[in-house]
């Protein structure tokens, strides 16, 4: 991690980030990888939504991470006491469904769609409603910014292009959009979802490594490292720590995967706890061999006091919150 702007203390504790490794296999890798033990299989069709081709995995992986850095580092200044304003940008596609209009226009996950029809779009619920009622087969132009993904997994942005679609009728099988305002189901479809952009002014600027890492599981684990980075005291205790799970911006931890085979790693890594989603107690507990202790969380609010309880201190931001 480096962090310019706000005070950092120089000796932090250790948070530890628990990942694991996911890779494609042929039916000789299937035969010999059959009898390791930790080692879990998946279908790849299990990893996307239904529609979404496998192919979109590693972009969505890579989408997953930075949304997870953007959450720790709001989440982490919050937790100091700073105000962190948030201003929305777009709608930025996280699925793009084969066959689709999107599909065939050369829409990909990672790009930011900021306006329909020459009408700015500020969120995803906004880019579903301007399409909801248009006829099939109308002519749409959106205006994106086009994503660029490094071989590391970095996301950057381009100046917006102009893209012409034509909807199509919604597949069978595909609901109510749970936007609030919408509720009958859509006469038109591009074939994409999406989630909500936004930029955040935070007191000091972060950059966090995680070069060839993707998904959202290391939220929680680089929200406590950042907290830790800008407070003074030990955070942990001076225990070494380790932890999964993703975080929002509002401070709520879900639910991850591999948590079996990241219990394994983070003992043989020398972690004396294990910080987990809740829902994931029982099974990080089968994997765990004695010495190392499993928490459970719903909230970054509930870590922060689990870990007091255990010698550290309250976070103290070392630069005071203006």
């Amino acid at each position: 991690m480096k962090i310019n702007g706000v005070a950092t203390n120089p000796h932090p504790d250790k948070i530890m980030l628990a990942d694991v490794y996911l890779q494609s296999l042929t039916a000789w890798q299937w035969l010999t990888m059959h009898f390791q033990s930790h080692v879990q299989f998946v279908p790849a069709s299990d990893l996307v939504d239904p529609g979404i081709p496998s192919d979109e995995l590693g972009a969505q992986g890579f989408l997953e991470m930075r949304d997870a850095k953007q959450s720790a580092e709001v989440t982490a200044y919050r937790a100091l006491g700073w105000s962190v304003p948030a201003t929305p940008t777009g709608a930025i596609v996280n699925g793009v469904v084969s066959p689709s209009p999107a599909r065939s226009g050369g829409v990909h996950v990672g790009d930011e769609i900021v306006a329909v029809n020459g009408t700015s779009v500020h969120s995803t619920c906004q880019l579903i409603g301007d399409v909801h009622d248009l006829a099939p087969g109308t002519r749409v132009r959106l205006e994106i910014r086009r994503v660029k993904i490094s071989n590391s997994g970095t996301l950057s942005w381009r100046a917006p292009v102009a893209l012409s679609l034509r909807t199509a009728n919604v597949p069978g099988g595909v609901g109510a959009s749970g936007c609030a305002g919408i509720k009958a189901r859509a006469r038109s479809w591009l074939g994409v979802s999406g989630e909500d952009g936004f930029t955040y002014r935070l007191p000091g600027s972060v950059s966090i490594d995680t070069a060839d890492i993707g998904g959202p599981s290391a939220g929680l684990a680089m929200t406590l490292s950042l907290i830790n980075v800008l407070s003074g005291g030990s955070l942990t205790g001076h225990y070494v720590v380790a932890a999964t799970g993703t975080i929002d911006v509002k401070g709520d931890v879900g639910d991850v995967g591999g948590v079996a085979e990241k219990t394994v790693a983070v003992q043989h890594a020398g972690a004396s706890y294990f910080i987990v989603p809740q829902v994931e107690v029982s099974t990080a507990r089968a994997a765990a061999s004695p010495g190392l202790k499993i928490l459970g969380m719903t909230t970054l609010a509930q870590a922060l006091r689990d870990l007091r309880s255990l010698g550290g201190v309250a976070p103290q931001p070392l630069t005071a919150p203006s």
